[in-house]
């Protein structure tokens, strides 16, 4: 990366945080409208009951379920790689780790109102925990709600904890360049940070512990969300393969929604010297790695669906290639595997606008990814005379443009108040000023 001074990185992501123009403020009016009409469906939903909604028999999963899967994978892939290029030192990580770490929080969260959307009666969510109660109930710990519950809500916890740690240093350069209300909040927040020696040595650990145990985490919340399929009988869902199967996509999906979410703020905030193209291009290369293991699986599911004999499966197979979801199955093929194989070309990979395309289109490739395995299998069953069909309804949909509305709403907040780039981590990756005769000499002074 081009050498940047200590004052140049202070002005320009602190420069990010001065009151926003007209466009922000339209781009937040376009998510909060978005947000009102995903709300005016759920509320519509509890009104008239779960039935509004098109899941039925025998597909008793539908889109809340695809969308968990989907925002919890999301969540997934800014964590894990922020937390392992920390692990191994790639400095490049520096100008997105907290972009994928902030990332990570929301799509958790958001991931995690799912769960509570699919139960119908919202309101009685508190009957899944565990205490003791006159009912004489108590959670099903086989249930995958229970799993999901348990892994979303440490999931979150442990990548709030991970995010914060790393914003410490950084909300005392905030407390210093303000004055006010502004001032104690972010002094408050600061943790009374001075940086000092015992400090930084503190926070070093501290940010390395949660970088291990969150790359732990993620492997288990993926191996988790993975058995709300494995542990079923039905063809299709009965698969080994499920949990290195939704890790790879978490990876592929996260780092687009990555690009999607990094492109549009170093052009707006003007922050193409911190986060260079060369960033962007070693994101499309993590993507085109990716992108093979996917084909690979892919490949693995349909060989063994063949090889097993086993005649429901074969027609699971059969029928997702050429049977009533087969167009989602090809568009799937072509924008999550075929694609992102284009990064090969370097002048794919190192083109803004192209990168930004491709990651949208990408991501909407994996959500449908994600309805051809939970629907294909559940329309078509061990029973012929028990098949159907699904289709989301309009209460459905307008949910999931809310899931995104507020995914990007709360982005467009985070990054009018705190960094989004980590002040502390790209001022480690320019040369330290060094003090000589009283003064200060160097790249940072």
């Amino acid at each position: 990366m081009e050498a940047v001074s200590y004052r140049e990185i202070n002005r320009r992501i602190l420069g990010s945080l001065l009151p926003p123009g007209k466009p922000y403020y339209l781009a937040l009016l376009a998510c909060f409208s978005g947000m009102v009409i995903g709300a005016s469906c759920w509320v519509y939903q509890i009104y008239f009951g779960l039935g509004v909604a098109g899941v039925n028999h025998p597909v008793m999963w539908g889109t809340y379920l695809i969308n968990f899967v989907f925002w919890i994978e999301i969540g997934h892939a800014g964590s894990l790689t922020s937390a392992l290029l920390y692990l191994s030192g790639a400095k490049w990580r520096n100008p997105v780790g907290r972009s994928a770490e902030t990332m990570t929080v929301f799509a958790v969260a958001i991931a995690g109102l799912f769960p509570f959307i699919d139960l119908g009666r919202s309101w009685i969510l508190y009957w899944l925990w565990p205490y003791p109660n006159q009912r004489n109930l108590w959670p099903n710990f086989q249930s995958p709600l229970i799993f999901d519950e348990i892994a979303a809500a440490g999931y979150l916890i442990i990548s709030s904890l991970f995010l914060y740690t790393g914003l410490i240093p950084d909300l005392a350069v905030l407390r210093d360049h303000h004055r006010g209300v502004r001032r104690k909040i972010y002094g408050f927040l600061s943790l009374g940070w001075t940086g000092s020696h015992r400090q930084w040595h503190h926070y070093k650990t501290a940010y390395m512990f949660f970088a291990f145990l969150i790359t732990a985490f993620v492997v288990c919340v993926a191996s988790i969300v993975s058995w709300d399929f494995a542990l079923t009988i039905v063809p299709g869902y009965h698969s080994t393969i499920f949990g290195p199967y939704f890790l790879v996509g978490a990876v592929h999906s996260g780092m687009a929604m990555l690009l999607t979410l990094v492109i549009p703020l170093r052009r707006i905030f003007g922050l193409e010297k911190l986060i260079p193209i060369r960033v962007l291009e070693n994101v499309a290369k993590i993507m085109i790695f990716t992108t093979i293991l996917l084909i690979y699986i892919y490949f693995v599911e349909f060989f063994m669906a063949w090889y097993s004999g086993h005649a429901a499966e074969r027609t699971t197979f059969w029928l997702r290639v050429f049977g009533p979801y087969a167009w989602q199955f090809w568009f799937t093929v072509f924008t999550c595997m075929f694609l992102p194989l284009m990064f090969f070309f370097k002048r794919v990979r190192t083109r803004p606008m192209g990168l930004f395309v491709i990651s949208i289109v990408i991501n909407i490739g994996m959500w449908f990814e994600r309805f051809v395995i939970v629907v294909g299998p559940l329309t078509h069953d061990f029973i012929p005379y028990a098949w159907g069909h699904y289709w989301p309804s309009w209460i459905e949909w307008g949910i999931l443009l809310g899931s995104f509305s507020f995914f990007f709403f709360l982005f467009l907040i985070f990054v009018k108040f705190l960094p989004s780039v980590s002040i502390t981590e790209m001022k480690e990756m320019q040369e330290a000023p060094v003090r000589v005769e009283g003064t200060m000499k160097g790249r940072g002074a």
